[in-house]
Parts: structure tokens; sequence; C-alpha cells
């Protein structure tokens, strides 16, 4: 192996383990951005439920206060306008709580679709830097094959010498020939 054939190979080994490196490194990168895209639908998920909660809270608050100002009013809040007045609050209650759930069921279902296109991505770095190995060794050894003289040697020995002399020394045209 010729000095220039060592550089290359040399190189050629640096240059696949760095872009391994590179395609693995991408690769945890997204894995990392997975996981915490992953978190944050929980995070969502979790808000969610406080959100619920608190608005409970602050609903039966409300509900009291309507009830004791209706009960100190004399409207009995088991018929008529009081029992509609519970209803309809009954329902915003329950609108809201839906309306609550349902965003944050997006919201969540948005990050993990995100995550599992982040993972995808990673999956897809490492790949290209599998190509790029390919092409590397493949260049590399096409660049071997044309500092060695391989190329130049015949493969099946010296080729016989023309009986008719050299036709590099032939006038041209040959004498005879039809123009």
């Amino acid at each position: 192996m010729s000095y220039t054939q060592a550089i290359v190979a040399g190189m050629t080994a640096v240059q696949v383990k760095q872009q391994s490196a590179i395609g693995k490194f991408n690769q945890r990168v997204a894995e990392r951005n997975s996981a915490i895209l992953e978190y944050e639908a929980q995070k969502i998920d979790q808000q969610a439920e406080f959100d619920i909660a608190r608005f409970d809270q602050r609903f039966r608050q409300s509900v009291g206060t309507v009830e004791v100002a209706l009960a100190k009013s004399g409207v009995d809040i088991t018929s008529g306008s009081g029992a509609r007045v519970t209803e309809a609050n009954q329902l915003e209650k329950e609108m809201n709580n839906k309306i609550t759930r349902y965003n944050a069921d997006v919201g969540a279902a948005n990050k993990m679709e995100e995550a599992r296109f982040s993972r995808i991505q990673g999956e897809m770095a490492r790949q290209q830097a599998r190509l790029a190995n390919i092409s590397t060794v493949a260049k590399a050894g096409t660049s071997l094959l044309a500092t060695s003289n391989f190329g130049q040697k015949s493969i099946f020995g010296s080729t016989p010498k023309s009986p008719f002399g050299n036709r590099s020394s032939y006038p041209s045209p040959l004498p005879g020939a039809d123009d």
C-alpha cells in the first residue's frame, strides 16, 4: 500500500467514525425532544384536571351564593325559575368541563404526534449517517482503485502485438480507401 493509499484509508476511517457519531448524536437529540414533548403532553393533561377542579370549586361557591340569595328572597329552588337556574348552572358546569377536557386532549394528542415525528426524524438522521458511511466507503474504494495500478493491468496478461505493425504509422486515409 502506498503512502497516498494509507492516507485515503485513514481519512476514510475518520470520516466514517465522525458520520456515525453525528448520526447517533442527532438521534439522541430527537429522542430527548420526544421525551420532552411526551412530558408536556402529560402536563397538559394534569393542567386540565387542575383547571376542572378549580372551576368546580368556584362553581360550587357561585351556586352557594345564588342559592342563598334565592332563599333570602323566598324563591323555591326546587321548582320554577329557581330550578331552571340550577339546571342552567349544572349544564354550564358540564359544558365547561367537557370543553376543558377536549382542549387538553387535543393539546396532548398534538404533543404526542410531535414526539412521534421527532423520533422518526431521529431515525432518519441515523439512517442518513449510515448512507453517508456507505457513500464515503464507496468513494474511498474508488479513490484507492484509482491510485493503484489496478486499472492499468490487463486482466488476460499482455496484449499481443498486431501482425500489421503500429497502425499510427499508416498514412491517413489509407490508400485505396473510399473517400
